[in-house]
């Protein structure tokens, strides 16, 4: 069972909006839920696609009569990056609002598409999150994943084989990589192996067999459709010297489980770790973005080793993730080295112990408790 998705558009009230999301993040389902009475252009449907394809200006023909302010909904828009000039003309010279849902703008800036000059607010719809899940199960979360479809089933393997092919078939069709389809296989292989870790191109493309400048083209692509991002470095020296190199991570932890034959893991182990880790930065990655935070996220490493996992803004908070069922001393380090440099910082650590306690200023906040109080704006 999934609650009502934490997403909220309130700029639709007077502007359009780019609603942008990886695939089967559950974007058409949201907009026929929430907007049940908007007029609804889905260009996944082959008579629609073709119809608009061979004739643009039909979306004008159609819409003029429409009072202003009038909310249509396009999905899939990417696929028809032409039809944005009738939008244009549609928002310009009718007042028409419009939601434009796609899994990537990628192709739009390609083409040199219009993106309506800066008169539609974008926003981005990011997996389930634990607030939307009334019943959520941790050890499911980092095992399955967080797209809906992945989550909700008892054995996502499947859907997840057919989510990689899927994504395979569509980006390779985009740009042209068909002679290249083992090495990005490879690629994505090795991308997930490295997930949470530091990019080095370099090595990446002697794993892969390629240049470091295929290896950062192969990234780009990732982040341009949504399937990963990079977290930069917090840069800001005091006294230590520090790693500036970013760290990627893809969308969803169901991914990389499913590219490394990660499966049944549990609390205790080293691929746990690493899942845990992926789905908590996972998660509060979708909350600034929702709770529209303009602080960014970073990650804290020195030449001498000591490492923080998340930074938030200008070191107001600093968190570390272990799965341990206990946190000891030993795993506080990084952030008591970040406390020394940064004496201001919340210093926050989340783990799977079973109560709120601290340790030398540290807050020790066990892994549901802190959820909960994410999403109720207690921590950042």
């Amino acid at each position: 069972m999934i609650l009502s998705r934490f997403l909220s558009i309130p700029e639709l009230q007077d502007d359009s909006v780019f609603l942008w999301g990886a695939r089967q993040t559950g974007k058409s389902t949201l907009l026929k839920t929430i907007y049940p009475e908007a007029h609804y252009y889905d260009l996944l449907l082959p008579d629609v696609y073709s119809r608009l394809q061979r004739k643009p200006e039909l979306l004008i023909q159609e819409l003029d009569h429409l009072d202003h302010n009038q909310l249509v909904i396009i999905d899939e828009v990417q696929m028809l990056p032409k039809l944005l000039d009738a939008v244009h003309w549609l928002i310009v010279n009718r007042d028409i609002r419009f939601l434009l849902c796609g899994s990537s703008a990628r192709k739009l800036k390609q083409l040199g598409a219009n993106m309506l000059g800066g008169r539609a607010v974008k926003r981005q719809l990011f997996p389930l999150v634990s607030q939307e899940i009334p019943d959520f199960d941790l050890i499911k979360a980092v095992n399955h994943g967080m797209l809906p479809r992945h989550y909700l089933t008892a054995n996502p393997w499947n859907r997840l084989e057919g989510y990689i092919g899927n994504y395979l078939q569509q980006e390779i069709e985009a740009e042209a990589l068909s002679r290249n389809l083992n090495t990005f296989i490879r690629f994505l292989e090795v991308a997930a192996l490295t997930n949470g870790e530091m990019v080095n191109y370099n090595n990446v493309a002697t794993d892969c067999g390629v240049s470091a400048n295929t290896v950062k083209a192969y990234f780009e692509i990732l982040q341009e459709t949504l399937i990963g991002y990079m977290l930069p470095a917090f840069t800001k020296v005091q006294k230590r010297r520090l790693i500036k190199a970013p760290k990627f991570y893809f969308f969803d932890v169901g991914i990389v489980n499913y590219l490394c034959n990660r499966q049944k893991m549990e609390p205790g182990s080293a691929d746990f770790g690493h899942a845990f880790e992926h789905l908590i930065i996972q998660e509060i990655i979708a909350y600034i973005s929702y709770t529209h935070r303009r602080k960014k996220l970073s990650y804290w490493r020195t030449t001498s080793g000591f490492e923080v996992d998340l930074i938030y803004g200008d070191a107001e908070v600093a968190i570390e993730i272990k799965s341990s069922q206990e946190i000891q001393p030993k795993h506080i380090k990084g952030l008591k080295a970040f406390k020394e440099e940064h004496p201001n910082a919340r210093t926050i650590i989340i783990s799977l112990d079973v109560a709120y306690r601290k340790m030398n200023d540290v807050e020790i906040w066990p892994v549901d408790q802190f959820l909960k109080a994410l999403w109720q704006n207690d921590i950042l």
